[in-house]
């Protein structure tokens, strides 16, 4: 193709993104939307490459570069922000929005962590009582995964820790997802899931704990409980913030108030959804190491809980104060 037709065709998209580039904040998205620039931004690298492989003018190839170069910064910077702004929310404002919800997190906290101590205190007297929690192929698979001799732990011969990572991650997204979702039925979901969810981690760990089965229980638990069981509680505090919208609304609709309650709620997902996925990472690929000291696992697990509720408790205080 010679110069003047490959202008022609390309040349209205090139004006576009130079003035795009030129223009500032929010005049930018008057000529296309910014979502568009990463493909633009492609197109014109293409179109510089075709220009200087086929040798066109000098003017040609150095405008195009000289776009180019501005769009890579523009590109990049934007980037870059973002990436800042995810820092920012993991390091300050998360942490602060659990803190700021506190009395949700507390109630979220007694109505997981309430029947599940408790399951694993009573199974340890009536241990019989775990049969009418857990079904018998269940009982058998736990009997299997925890088994001492296990070469490797809470997983069966065939399963992999990469398979067993997206299992994980599908098993936490469920199970945080129904806890949050199910507020929007006046908190009664959010309820329900956050004290279920208590009953059978409590029946399993009370269960193997009595059998015998407690040193390899609990290092394979160890070392994610502190993520994953943080993040049910925060999935559920944000599903109760809902239920609080729609139960007492105050002086707007349900429907405002619903709106209004569901960003705090759905920004502490987004926290929480780092967590389960800390958690299942955690879980498919430190959990189950059998050769790990027993000592060392549970050391690694006390660790993981006081970073946790340290992070949770004292991150982003300064720059909040500041």
């Amino acid at each position: 193709m010679k110069q003047a037709p490959f202008e022609a065709s390309r040349g209205p998209e090139w004006d576009a993104f130079e003035r795009f580039l030129d223009a500032r904040g929010k005049d930018a998205g008057a000529v296309f939307p910014p979502a568009e620039l990463p493909q633009r931004y492609r197109r014109l690298c293409q179109s510089l490459a075709l220009a200087a492989d086929r040798r066109y003018s000098p003017d040609l190839v150095d405008r195009l570069n000289q776009l180019s170069l501005r769009g890579h910064h523009v590109l990049y910077a934007n980037r870059s922000r973002q990436t800042q702004r995810a820092v920012d929310f993991l390091l300050v404002s998360f942490p602060s929005l659990v803190r700021r919800e506190w009395r949700l997190v507390a109630i979220a906290a007694f109505l997981f962590f309430g029947p599940l101590l408790a399951l694993i205190a009573v199974l340890q007297y009536f241990p019989d009582f775990a049969y009418y929690i857990l079904g018998p192929r269940e009982i058998a698979s736990f009997h299997e995964m925890y088994n001492p001799a296990n070469h490797r732990l809470g997983m069966r011969a065939a399963d992999t820790s990469l398979a067993m990572f997206g299992a994980y991650i599908w098993n936490n997204v469920r199970i945080g997802f129904q806890t949050f979702a199910g507020g929007i039925l006046a908190g009664i979901g959010s309820v329900w899931f956050l004290a279920a969810n208590g009953v059978i981690i409590g029946a399993v760990a009370g269960y193997l704990t009595q059998i015998g089965y407690n040193e390899t229980f609990w290092s394979f638990v160890a070392g994610h409980s502190s993520l994953e069981l943080t993040a049910i509680v925060l999935s559920g505090a944000a599903g109760l913030r809902l239920g609080l919208a729609v139960i007492s609304p105050g002086n707007v609709s349900r429907k405002a108030a619903l709106v209004a309650a569901a960003r705090p709620a759905v920004r502490m997902m987004y926290g929480a959804a780092v967590m389960f996925a800390l958690a299942a990472f955690v879980e498919a690929f430190w959990s189950p190491l059998a050769e790990v000291p027993f000592e060392v696992k549970i050391g690694v697990g006390v660790a993981g809980w006081a970073a946790v509720l340290g992070y949770l408790c004292l991150a982003g205080r300064a720059r909040g104060a500041g």
